[in-house]
């Protein structure tokens, strides 16, 4: 069972729990209550067979994102990746920061940045350099909150994705810790030679800036960066 399902879940019962307790104190119904918990609970119902968990990830993140560190955290590490992709020239498709924004644009899961292809498939038929320049990428993020907060909270989806491409390509699971661990140091070097780049398409993706906007951001630090050496 999915975190966010477990934590909506709690929620309802949290709730239905909290009514019971104080409904007497302020003369609240057991109406009211049941109403309540056959509502939460049909919300919770429609969620995961019609929504696969969507209103689930929206409340969970709607609560994560008045954080501000969360906010910060999340947009490094988007930026990771986005910069690492327009680097290593991989087409970046579009981005969202939340799975509000994510919905809204109807991109599936909890947000970030989309890069192509999306076909699993597709992916086998690259050339070592090409799947070695993915597997960067996918590690970006976790690279990027290192380099800014010296760790990494976030990142489970990306090394999850990179354990299921390794088996997609017929590789061994045991070589997954490895290629994660090189993808990550990889990416990190590659962002801290860009910092300037990483710094702006920080700023940029905050202001949510279109994806053109950021990538031409990008590939003039890259020009001058290459002029540089």
């Amino acid at each position: 069972m999915r975190d966010t399902t477990l934590n909506t879940i709690a929620i309802v019962i949290f709730g239905v729990t909290m009514a019971s307790l104080l409904g007497p104190l302020i003369n609240l119904s057991p109406a009211v209550v049941a109403v309540f918990a056959a509502g939460g609970l049909g919300v919770f119902a429609v969620d995961q067979l019609g929504l696969s968990g969507r209103i689930g990830d929206i409340l969970m993140d709607t609560v994560a994102w008045a954080s501000p560190e969360h906010r910060d955290r999340v947009l490094h590490h988007e930026a990771g990746h986005f910069l690492a992709a327009v680097l290593l020239d991989i087409p970046v498709e579009a981005y969202t920061l939340n799975t509000w924004e994510a919905w809204k644009q109807g991109i599936p899961g909890q947000g970030g940045v989309v890069f192509g292809p999306s076909d699993p498939a597709a992916l086998t038929r690259l050339t070592p350099q090409t799947i070695d320049r993915y597997c960067q990428v996918w590690m970006a993020g976790i690279a990027a909150e290192q380099m800014i907060y010296g760790d990494a909270q976030g990142g489970g989806n990306d090394t999850a994705a990179l354990g299921q491409f390794w088996t997609l390509l017929g590789r061994s699971p045991a070589e997954v810790p490895l290629k994660q661990r090189w993808a990550t140091l990889q990416a990190k070097t590659l962002l801290e030679k860009h910092r300037d780049a990483f710094d702006a398409l920080v700023t940029a993706m905050g202001d949510r800036a279109p994806v053109t906007d950021c990538c031409a951001l990008v590939e003039a630090n890259r020009a001058s960066v290459d002029a540089a050496i």
